[in-house]
Formats: C-alpha cells, sequence, structure tokens
C-alpha cells in the first residue's frame, strides 16, 4: 500500500521554541508550499491528520484541491507533548532538566509531557489499526517531524535514539510503501 507521509509547514513559532502540542499557526505565505506538496500527492486517497491546525490547515487544502471526500482527524498523530516545556526557549529549560533528557529522549519523559517512546508507542497503535484495514486507495497521513521520524524508524528498522538523523524540512512528503 502507498503511503504519503506529509509534514506540516512553517509555524509562526520563532525558531528555538519548543511548541510539540502547542496549537500553533503556520506562517503565510505558504501557497506555493502548497502547491508544491500537491504536485508530489495522488488525487484520491484516505486523508488522515494530525488535529493540530498546523496539519489541518494542510489536509484542508489538500482535500479542497483533490478527490478527496473527507479528513480523518486522529489524536494519535499530534506531536510529541513536551509538557512543561510547551512554548518555552530550549534555552531557557534549566539544563540540570534538559541534559539527561537530551540524552535519553527516547526514554525519560519530559515534566508533565511524554518520551519518545511514548509517542512512538501511539503511532504504532495508529498503523497497526489503519495499516492492517484494506484500502482500495493510498493513504496521505499529514503529521509533525517526530511522528514521521517514528513511522520511517519501525519501516526502516532504525533505532528510536537514531531517529533525528534524517533530515526532514518542513512541508517534505515522503512516499512509501508498507
Amino acid at each position: 500500500m502507498e503511503v504519503y507521509l506529509v509534514r506540516h509547514t512553517e509555524t509562526v513559532c520563532e525558531k528555538g521554541i519548543c511548541y510539540g502540542q502547542s496549537d500553533v499557526g503556520i506562517r503565510e505565505p505558504y501557497d506555493a508550499v502548497f502547491e508544491s506538496i500537491l504536485n508530489q500527492l495522488p488525487q484520491e486517497a484516505i486523508l488522515y491528520s494530525s488535529p493540530l491546525q498546523r496539519c489541518i490547515i494542510l489536509a484542508n487544502h489538500i482535500k479542497e484541491s483533490t478527490q478527496i471526500d473527507s479528513i480523518i482527524e486522529d489524536p494519535r498523530l499530534m506531536e510529541m507533548n513536551f509538557g512543561d516545556w510547551e512554548l518555552k526557549s530550549w534555552n531557557d529549560i534549566p539544563r540540570e532538566v534538559l541534559d539527561p533528557w537530551m540524552e535519553n529522549f527516547v526514554s525519560i519523559a519530559v515534566p508533565r509531557g511524554e518520551s519518545f517512546v511514548d509517542l512512538d508507542n501511539r503511532v504504532r497503535e495508529f498503523l497497526d489499526i489503519e495499516i492492517s484495514k484494506t484500502h482500495a486507495k493510498p493513504l496521505i497521513i499529514v503529521a509533525h517531524s517526530g511522528v514521521i521520524r517514528s513511522i520511517l524508524c519501525r519501516i526502516n528498522n532504525i533505532p528510536l535514539k537514531d531517529a533525528f538523523k534524517t533530515q526532514l524540512d518542513y512541508g517534505t512528503v515522503i512516499k512509501i510503501e508498507m
């Protein structure tokens, strides 16, 4: 089955801000980037999206510009929950808390948030259920960097600790076979 992984476009957050599950918007103008994304996608597909607006805005554009009838919003496709760190500058997070997490982000949860394995478990549950269904059409998944990296780790047998070695720019489209 063809699956298209689409990362949302650039957010309105300044560089260096931790914004995981915070519902931030996307930077305008985005028409040219959206058109580039559309040119890489099929006209007919089943469209899934994170419910966060930075993904929904893009998913709506995809739906309106193709023959896709609806968007299936799924909270399992949300970015990692950065808990107490949401909307803080990475530089303002105390080193005694940040450094241990940076050394083992896979297993250590952010205070009142998630670890990368928590995110990965959500994404695996989504994939196990949705990919096991018989689909006559390709799937498009509009999501976040962490979610897409989790999927790429799974299909490429990459350890989660190496997830961020893969370059994944805003607006990237990756076609995979599952």
